[in-house]
């Protein structure tokens, strides 16, 4: 045990995969271990270099092992599938996780705190009642729309329709009809006080953050997003620049080059899925109201707009965004207008 240097974790709900070699390489522990007995296990090894995917659980125990005195890296797990041989099992994907640690050219995933955790918990959660809202008006609009009341879709455009269900006398619909759909019109309003609590606590934390604050400065990025990517970005020097920034949330073209002949495509939508949506929509929301606060961005994606489609312009005007928010991260500054902000 006390010649180990590096540990591959697969990590589990209940079962991890432990793979430790020594500093020539020859494997000195290769056993599964129960969740009870890991930090037991763990406590006795010497210091080492530790590595793990990154998963939900991976930061706690990233957190748990460096108080231990362990140096810990998480591994995005695409990057660990081309060191698996042959069969895909615990024990293989231990064995490519310890071999992809010691890799020089290798990218890790910072270690979050507890409270970037958990500023992206609110953000997570308000994601998830946001489209069970969204599913609870399209099951209402459906059924509605079978007794021909019929409103545009948006939620604000729902009021009409569910004032219905506060007057017993209104005929427009059937008493029976009224009484299966008032438990989706019951908790619709829940949920619409439950996502209006959160947004509470997300500009809450907004404000609490100098960072976050800095971003939203960006046209286009309010306190959700800028709060989203604060607590999500644990160090910007990992970029090396804001294009690079903008490929890692998948705002950049897939690449699919070969010969000396670059063939680019559409964007690849690798990364954080939550954070691509916010900057795609906010820019969307710049492109349909250029001239509220104009700027020069905001000059350059009407431009765009005149000779692009709608979405495609949103999504440039996005990737700007995302390099300009990299920058501002990087920099600790604010955004100036006609100032360019982005190193490439």
């Amino acid at each position: 045990m006390e010649s180990i240097t590096t540990v591959g974790i697969d990590l589990a709900k209940s079962v991890f995969q432990i793979h430790a070699i020594d500093a020539a390489g020859k494997v000195v522990v290769s056993r599964a271990i129960r969740r009870r007995d890991f930090m037991a296990f763990m406590n006795r090894l010497p210091p080492c270099l530790i590595g793990m995917e990154a998963c939900a659980s991976s930061h706690h125990w990233a957190r748990q092992l460096k108080a231990m005195g362990h140096e810990v890296r998480l591994i995005p797990p695409a990057y660990v599938k081309a060191y698996v041989r042959r069969q895909k099992n615990d024990a293989a994907d231990a064995a490519a996780i310890c071999e992809a640690v010691t890799r020089p050219s290798m990218r890790f995933v910072p270690v979050k705190t507890e409270a970037r955790q958990a500023a992206l918990m609110m953000h997570r959660t308000r994601a998830l009642l946001v489209s069970q809202r969204t599913a609870l008006i399209c099951a209402l609009r459906g059924h509605l729309a079978e007794f021909g009341l019929v409103s545009p879709s948006g939620p604000r455009h729902l009021t009409p329709l569910l004032e219905l269900f506060a007057s017993e006398e209104d005929d427009s619909l059937p008493c029976q009809a009224r009484r299966a759909l008032w438990p989706l019109v019951d908790q619709l309003r829940s949920l619409e006080c439950q996502i209006e609590g959160l947004d509470r606590q997300v500009l809450e934390q907004h404000r609490s953050d100098e960072t976050s604050q800095r971003l939203a400065t960006i046209p286009g990025i309010g306190p959700l997003t800028a709060s989203a990517l604060a607590a999500s970005v644990t160090d910007p020097a990992m970029f090396a620049s804001g294009r690079e920034f903008a490929a890692f949330l998948g705002l950049a073209p897939r690449q699919a080059s070969s010969g000396g002949k670059e063939r680019l495509g559409p964007i690849s939508k690798m990364g954080d899925r939550y954070l691509r949506t916010l900057l795609v929509v906010g820019a969307a929301s710049v492109l349909r109201h250029p001239r509220t606060s104009p700027s020069a961005m905001k000059t350059w994606a009407v431009g765009l707009l005149e000779k692009k489609p709608f979405k495609l312009a949103a999504v440039a005007l996005a990737n700007k965004m995302a390099r300009v928010a990299w920058a501002i991260m990087t920099r600790g500054e604010t955004f100036r207008d006609g100032v360019p902000a982005v190193a490439d």
